[in-house]
């Protein structure tokens, strides 16, 4: 730079620091506002500033500590909402509609849901259900893929008195209808080819001899005349195997007061057995849907020669679809794939086992129909 510049401008900065630097004299206004100041303060007058609030460091220690606590809710949000992105599951009522807490069966499988306890005659049959039967999902493909597991499907009603029976003994009473269905129909043993004992020793009134030693009868000498199946459940074991631990179950039970005081029982139950050839090298699977409609009776003790705390059988009526028909031999065989006998050619209507809306009591025939699903 130019010795004649710099000279310049060294002169003119140090009159600019010297204009900024010299004392101004106060206006009027501003020495009577300082003079009436000076007044309050010597009689202790001076009022507050009306500006004044926390100081600067008490200010941003709140707002220090709000951040700190909106930083750790912010991590824990974070961390819910990538849990919640890897396992909407988690939370309740499935409000994403992903459906996974029930899905269905077999090939293709689609969300499902269980069916409701029923409560009432069903009006028509149910609608066709997806999937392919296999040995990990037997039920795939039926209906009975939402109907409730074994003994959870035989739902009783609340119990209260009726005729000349308690409360407590109504319960009982529904008790005992619970193990007549569990023993004839879901015993592993009986399903075996073995004999329901529970039913025959326990709940059978035994001075109902025409049933009960029928009953027995029947076990040891199965015919056409005196079958077994008309109250119980059973396979060949050399001929086919049960297909995993569960059997689907489907039904009602209700009660009544009857004649005389006594207490009427109407079970209303569709079971349906998967089942596969007994060769263990087989992965065929068929299913066998029995529907059984009885009635049952606990008479007064005080007018009829009953058996206290015991049931009789007024009524039996049952719809059995997959099995040979005219084969009496005590065992259901389900087909195709079966080895065991054929039987005679079905000569009756088509029928929908799973279509629990017919009266199966008034079919006015005897003759065996073919099923329009298993």
């Amino acid at each position: 730079m130019p010795d004649d510049v710099w000279a310049r401008f060294v002169q003119d900065s140090e009159r600019d620091i010297r204009a900024s630097q010299a004392p101004k004299e106060p206006s009027a206004r501003a020495r009577m506002v300082t003079e009436r100041l000076r007044q309050q303060e010597a009689r202790g007058e001076l009022p507050p500033g009306w500006r004044t609030g926390p100081s600067w460091e008490e200010t941003q220690g709140r707002r220090n500590r709000r951040r700190r606590v909106w930083t750790v809710l912010g991590v824990v949000l974070a961390g819910a909402v990538a849990v919640v992105a890897m396992k909407p599951s988690l939370l309740p009522g499935d409000p994403f509609g992903t459906g996974s807490s029930e899905t269905d069966s077999g090939a293709g499988a689609r969300p499902v849901a269980p069916l409701p306890a029923e409560t009432a005659p069903e009006t028509a049959a149910p609608g066709a259900a997806p999937g392919t039967p296999t040995l990990d999902e037997p039920f795939a493909g039926s209906p009975a893929a939402r109907y409730a597991d074994g003994a959870a499907g035989i739902v009783l009603p609340e119990a209260k008195a009726a005729g000349v029976f308690s409360e407590d003994q109504v319960a009982r009473a529904l008790e005992q209808t619970r193990a007549l269905l569990v023993d004839a129909n879901l015993d592993r043993g009986t399903l075996l080819g073995g004999t329901p004992g529970t039913v025959l020793d326990k709940v059978l009134d035994p001075r109902q001899p025409e049933l009960v030693d029928g009953l027995r009868s029947s076990l040891r000498e199965p015919g056409e005349d005196n079958d077994p199946l008309r109250m119980f459940s059973r396979f060949d074991p050399d001929e086919v195997r049960l297909v995993g631990d569960v059997v689907k179950v489907r039904g009602r039970t209700t009660f009544e007061a009857g004649r005389d005081g006594a207490l009427d029982i109407h079970t209303d139950h569709t079971f349906v057995y998967a089942v596969a050839p007994a060769d263990p090298d087989s992965t065929e699977v068929a299913r066998t849907i029995v529907r059984r409609v009885i009635d049952l009776r606990m008479s007064d003790p005080a007018k009829y020669r009953v058996t206290p705390g015991r049931l009789a059988v007024v009524d039996n009526d049952n719809d059995i679809g997959n099995t040979v028909c005219s084969v009496h031999d005590g065992f259901l065989h389900p087909g195709p794939g079966s080895t065991g006998p054929t039987g005679a050619p079905p000569s009756g209507p088509a029928v929908d086992p799973y279509d629990r809306s017919r009266d199966i009591g008034d079919s006015g025939t005897e003759a065996c129909g073919t099923v329009t699903r298993t």
